[in-house]
């Protein structure tokens, strides 16, 4: 158990143990949950946690439906366009 304590600014240092175990380097941003008895302070993600629902909502098709071999060809035409094509 590691104590610290509270500034006049109202900020407090964490251990380092605790920055090193979390990977948290100097600028990163935490959420602060209140517990009822304390509080709980969890790293801020930079971008939302996306579930595969959301996404495959997301993606509608209504033709008939593709094989591996034509996805697979459209891949490399893909590809082949982006990377063989530009010069």
């Amino acid at each position: 158990m590691e104590t610290t304590k509270l500034s006049s600014k109202g900020q407090v240092i964490i251990p380092k143990p605790f920055r090193t175990t979390h990977r948290w380097e100097p600028g990163q941003e935490l959420i602060v949950i209140d517990t009822g008895d304390g509080v709980l302070l969890k790293p801020k993600i930079p971008f939302q946690e996306t579930k595969i629902e959301d996404v495959a909502s997301c993606l509608q098709y209504s033709g008939k439906p593709k094989t591996l071999d034509e996805m697979e060809q459209a891949i490399k035409q893909g590809v082949k366009e982006r990377f063989h094509d530009s010069g």
